[in-house]
């Protein structure tokens, strides 16, 4: 069975107007059948952010939603909360402090049924801190700023839903590029994955096969591929440091960090990226049915055109009455009232 979709999203989600990502995620888990595992431990809201995330699921029409909230690593141990879980065809961790909720639900139970869950195919989503927790290494906190520093930021343990990446959110909202740099600079084996606010990156597992373009089918090879996709208003920013030149190694205090090229991609929107090659997958380029047919007729027009100029025997204005008539005579003739053919 393939993994379950992860839906990485940045925080800040639009809940009043389209709801675009809130929806896409109810779809994914089932709709009306939908058994949904709200877990808030990140917020400090309480009841309230549950009830909020009710609300809104189920005026998507999810079948069904639970609050899952451990408050301490013996809750995470909870063989009851752990059932709830296993029932659950949608996981949502909410915002809040994603190294509280990694503190407590990292290693437990509680959390290796959350892996479980997407093993066998459950959608599990997160926003904010419910979004950095999803892979290996988690930005734990840290400043804004553009400039990568030394120790502008701290890195704690994710659940490592994504392998081999290290997520951060709010991102443009919230200039995190520097610390998000620092950290790639400083461990060379992890892609960098920044999530804007109402937008997420929705990974999932798909069979990958070379398409017809020659120049891009290398690393296409019919195996199961992570691909990222992108949904809402903002961007996904990816840096893959495969290839990087730092001083990260030696920088002493905060100063700078050297982080030469590093590759940068900036998706929006529709955007489709290939996690296990590093590479953006080509938009499809297949041509509507209707669309090809109205080319095919341009086409003819043109080419009978060109045919008369050559010839050198009409103007434009005889061209154009020529082209009137050729059109004309290609039209079927109405049939005469109370004819049928």
């Amino acid at each position: 069975m393939p993994k379950g979709p992860l839906m990485i999203i940045g925080g800040a989600e639009d809940k009043l107007r389209k709801r675009t990502i809130l929806r896409e995620f109810v779809a994914a888990a089932g709709g009306e059948d939908a058994r949904i595992a709200v877990v808030p431990t990140a917020s400090s809201l309480g009841i309230e952010v549950i009830e909020v995330y009710d609300a809104l699921f189920r005026r998507e029409g999810a079948g069904d939603v639970i609050a899952i909230r451990p408050e301490t690593r013996d809750d995470a141990h909870d063989q009851t909360l752990v059932a709830s879980l296993r029932a659950a065809t949608g996981i949502f961790m909410t915002g809040g402090n994603q190294l509280k909720l990694s503190a407590i639900i990292c290693g437990t139970p509680l959390g290796d049924a959350i892996l479980d869950a997407h093993e066998r195919g459950v959608v599990v989503a997160g926003t904010s801190a419910g979004a950095s927790i999803q892979s290996s290494h988690m930005v734990a906190f840290g400043g804004p700023g553009s400039t990568p520093k030394q120790r502008m930021t701290q890195v704690a343990a994710g659940l490592g839903l994504l392998d081999s990446s290290v997520i951060d959110q709010h991102f443009d909202q919230r200039n995190r590029y520097g610390r998000l740099l620092m950290i790639v600079s400083q461990s060379p084996q992890l892609l960098g994955i920044g999530v804007d606010e109402d937008t997420a990156a929705i990974v999932e597992q798909r069979v990958v096969h070379a398409p017809d373009d020659p120049d891009v089918a290398e690393g296409y090879d019919g195996a199961p591929h992570a691909l990222l996709r992108v949904v809402g208003r903002g961007s996904v920013t990816i840096f893959d440091p495969a290839r990087i030149t730092t001083n990260a190694y030696e920088a002493k205090r905060s100063n700078p960090i050297l982080a030469s090229g590093i590759v940068l991609h900036t998706l929006p929107e529709g955007a489709v990226f290939d996690l296990t090659t590093r590479t953006l997958v080509p938009p499809d380029r297949r041509v509507a049915i209707e669309e090809a047919a109205s080319f095919a007729e341009a086409s003819h027009d043109l080419r009978q055109m060109a045919r008369d100029i050559a010839a050198a025997d009409a103007s434009p204005t005889v061209l154009r009455r020529r082209l009137a008539r050729t059109r004309k005579k290609s039209t079927p003739a109405a049939a005469p009232d109370g004819v049928t053919s």
